[in-house]
C-alpha cells in the first residue's frame, strides 16, 4: 500500500501554506480608522454659529434632519446654502412637501447665534410654523447653563 507523503528530497516543491498573513490587513484598517477619527468631527461643522449653552441632553434621531442656521450677521442658511429672507417661505413649503412615510413633516434643527435679536429667530420660527414644519429643535451647546461658561 503506497502513501503520498511529502518528501524532503526530489522535485523541490513546497507544501502549500494554509495560514493567511493578516498583519497588512490590520495595518490598513488602523490607518483608515485614524483617518476617520480625524475627519469625522470636521464633517459636522456647517455655518459657524455661536450657540448658547444649555444643560439639556442630546436627542436620539432616526433620520437626518434639515438644519436651518442664522449666523451672527442674521444671514439665513438651509443645510449650508444661503437663502434670502423673501425666498424662505417657498423653500420651507418645498421641505414640508417631503413628508416621511408616517405622514410626519421632517425634523428641523434651528441653530441661531446667541448675539441675534430674539425677534429675528421668532420670525423664522413663525415661517416654519406657517409651512407646517412643527417638529423644530432649537440647538444649544452642552455647557454651564444659565451662568454661561468661559471659553
Amino acid at each position: 500500500m503506497a502513501m503520498n507523503l511529502p518528501s524532503q528530497r526530489g522535485r523541490g516543491r513546497r507544501a502549500p501554506v494554509a495560514d493567511i498573513n493578516v498583519t497588512p490587513l490590520v495595518d490598513v484598517m488602523l490607518v483608515l480608522l485614524i483617518i476617520f477619527m480625524v475627519t469625522a468631527p470636521l464633517l459636522t461643522a456647517g455655518v459657524p454659529v455661536n450657540l448658547p449653552d444649555s444643560r439639556a441632553k442630546a436627542l436620539d434621531q432616526d433620520q437626518k434632519p434639515v438644519q436651518i442656521s442664522l449666523d451672527s450677521q442674521g444671514r439665513l442658511y438651509i443645510d449650508d446654502q444661503e437663502v434670502a429672507e423673501d425666498a424662505l417661505p417657498q423653500r420651507l413649503e418645498a421641505i414640508a412637501a417631503k413628508t416621511e412615510a408616517g405622514g410626519q413633516p421632517p425634523q428641523i434643527f434651528l441653530r441661531a447665534d446667541r448675539a441675534l435679536d430674539y425677534g429675528r429667530v421668532m420670525r423664522v420660527m413663525g415661517e416654519l410654523n406657517r409651512a407646517g414644519l412643527n417638529r423644530v429643535s432649537l440647538l444649544t451647546v452642552e455647557g454651564a447653563g444659565e451662568g454661561g461658561g468661559t471659553r
